[in-house]
């Protein structure tokens, strides 16, 4: 009897200390730089308020900072209510936590100015691993038999002609590949390199295996995009579109078993013609041949810039085949979209203007043409801001890239008026987001559709360039939200980068068969990310695998699952960790910039 008894007390001591957390500060795991923006999130499930904070020094408990609390948000996802805790004017370098006059306190956090150092090079990781053809990671090869042509009959080769396409990146945690996605991620990372050169270390040989190059490892990693985008566009009237589609989702599996299309180890290549093409049932809505083309040829005329200098040979080839992607996407102005055979799910893009603004931009810097810059600015009326922006909602990739990468582009080479005209239009897509943002604690106003994170990068980034083109620094704040969003300061408080930071609350049961069969970490990859409840209800094929560790977070409006079985928030995506590297890449330069300036 008495053992029972003890068995009971025990049951209910463990029922009074479970659950009893109801107040919750989010930080950027990732720590802060000194003389930064450093924003937390308080948030509660209660109705209690606080009034003021603490920087609370780690190791003596010493509290050396207080400040008011501000303004009190409503209610918001699973929390009824909301501050933002202010601690920007302490800039004394540390490890500190905060704690609230409600006595909550937050994880522990760094305030230092090293805290991006080697985050670009960390996330670049998860690019190597996705290799085809040779993979570092794996030190195997894979899909050396790709692939057999489909749809590109008009150029003399019927159905399942072979062609040789081996190499470029899987797109996600499946193998398929995807010129659009691959050429926008191609050009993040030559972009990143052009633009924070001094924060790339060259510790890889060109094949991802240890050692030095004399080429930093992410512009190795770039000339692995370029060259397979020179497979995937290998004469003038011949472009391809992806390799593999939706039939390889069957089985789990590491890359090289991959035989799922009825040809041995090869699979099916789709040739871009202009045209609807296969979707499940139905047939995808391609209206041309634009979108994916002009993005081949903006790739290669950043990727001409680059490798000018290192290999002139290897830069005339890019030159010329920037030409030819050009005039490729002239062929039948509008959209290619993607291929599915089984299910219903495609990269639903839908709009081009955008890549051919881009596409003017690089045509301009190669030929010197004013007609160039009358015909981008041009496109740039058509699509002044991308549209998920305007939006609460968008179909899967319906607006890609996530960012207007022509608006930029154009800026440095047009003129005083046109500089201001298409910064005007970056501005006016921060205003439609910050109308969302501004009425809720964590300034969300990126919307939850599927590769949501993605869409979070793409807007630092475009708040940033923004900053850059203006001087303007109205959006500091709200920037700097959205970037600590991503490492933590959510309702989960959660890092949405595999491994980054090593000592936070990162995924760690992410959808990729790497991790899932056979434990192998994806150091760096950006996980798709939470999406809408009604969303997530909808979507077939997901089931949870073991409790939800963030199940007292999720509510009606948006969930997030660190499951290997919701493949909606928890897949980590090739071209989102790309923009991340962009991105990384940008925050630690500014870091470095800030150093030598505090220096002089």
């Amino acid at each position: 009897m008495k053992a029972f008894n003890l068995t009971f007390f025990l049951f209910l001591l463990s029922l009074s200390v479970i659950g009893t957390e109801k107040a919750w500060i989010r930080i950027n795991q990732l720590g802060y730089v000194p003389d930064g923006k450093k924003i937390a999130v308080w948030v509660t499930k209660e109705k209690k308020s606080i009034r003021s904070f603490q920087v609370i020094e780690a190791n003596s408990g010493k509290a050396i900072f207080k400040s008011k609390a501000g303004k009190e948000f409503g209610s918001y996802g699973s929390f009824s209510k909301g501050y933002r805790i202010d601690f920007s004017k302490f800039n004394t370098e540390g490890e500190y936590y905060l704690r609230s006059d409600d006595g909550t306190e937050s994880p522990r956090f760094k305030i230092h100015k090293g805290v991006y150092e080697g985050t670009a090079d960390f996330v670049l990781r998860y690019m190597r691993q996705q290799r085809t053809l040779f993979n570092p990671y794996l030190k195997d090869s894979c899909h050396t038999h790709d692939g057999f042509t489909m749809y590109a009959s008009s150029v003399g080769m019927p159905d399942s002609t072979r062609i040789d396409v081996a190499g470029g990146w899987h797109d996600a945690s499946d193998y398929l590949q995807y010129a659009t996605t691959s050429a926008n991620a191609t050009y993040h990372l030559l972009a990143a390199y052009r633009d924070f050169p001094e924060v790339f270390q060259d510790e890889k040989e060109a094949n991802g295996l240890e050692g030095a190059n004399g080429i930093a490892d992410v512009l190795d990693e770039a000339k692995w995009g370029l060259d397979w985008l020179l497979k995937m566009h290998p004469k003038p009237h011949v472009m391809f579109n992806q390799i593999a589609d939706d039939r390889d989702h069957t089985t789990l599996r590491l890359p090289g078993q991959d035989s799922l299309y009825g040809r041995g180890h090869e699979r099916p290549v789709y040739f871009i013609d202009g045209k609807p093409q296969q979707r499940g049932k139905f047939m995808n809505n391609t209206t041309g041949t634009s979108s994916t083309a002009a993005k081949f040829a903006s790739a290669f005329g950043l990727g001409f810039d680059l490798f000018y200098e290192k290999d002139k040979d290897y830069a005339e080839i890019l030159k010329s085949k920037a030409k030819t992607a050009y005039d490729y996407a002239h062929i039948i102005p509008g959209v290619t979209q993607t291929v599915s055979v089984k299910s219903p799910y495609i990269y639903a893009e839908d709009n081009w203007v955008d890549d051919m603004e881009l596409a003017e931009a690089w045509m301009y810097r190669l030929n010197t043409d004013n007609r160039h810059l009358k015909r981008g600015l041009d496109y740039a009326r058509k699509e002044p801001v991308t549209p998920w922006m305007t939006r609460d909602t968008a179909n899967h990739y319906q607006y890609y890239p996530f960012i207007n990468l022509g608006h930029y582009e154009l800026a440095k080479v047009a003129d005083k008026k046109g500089k201001e005209e298409l910064a005007a239009y970056y501005r006016q897509g921060i205003d439609e987001v910050w109308e969302r943002a501004k009425e809720n604690v964590f300034y969300r106003g990126v919307p939850f559709i599927w590769c949501s994170n993605n869409l979070t990068t793409s807007f630092v980034i475009q708040c940033l360039w923004y900053r850059e083109l203006t001087g303007d620094k109205r959006y500091e704040e709200l920037e700097q939200a959205n970037f600590d969003w991503l490492f933590g300061v959510n309702p989960w408080g959660t890092s949405m980068v595999y491994g980054l930071p090593a000592d936070g609350d990162t995924p760690i049961d992410p959808h990729s068969a790497f991790t899932y069969l056979h434990n192998f970490p994806i150091d760096g990859g950006l996980v798709d990310g939470p999406v809408y409840t009604n969303t997530y209800k909808n979507l077939i094929g997901i089931t949870l695998t073991k409790p939800d560790d963030y199940a007292e977070f999720q509510s009606d409006l948006v969930v997030y699952h660190d499951d290997f079985g919701d493949y909606s928030t928890n897949e980590p995506t090739m071209d989102g960790t790309a923009s991340l590297i962009y991105l990384m890449s940008a925050k630690e330069a500014s870091a470095k910039k800030a150093v030598k300036k505090k220096e002089k």
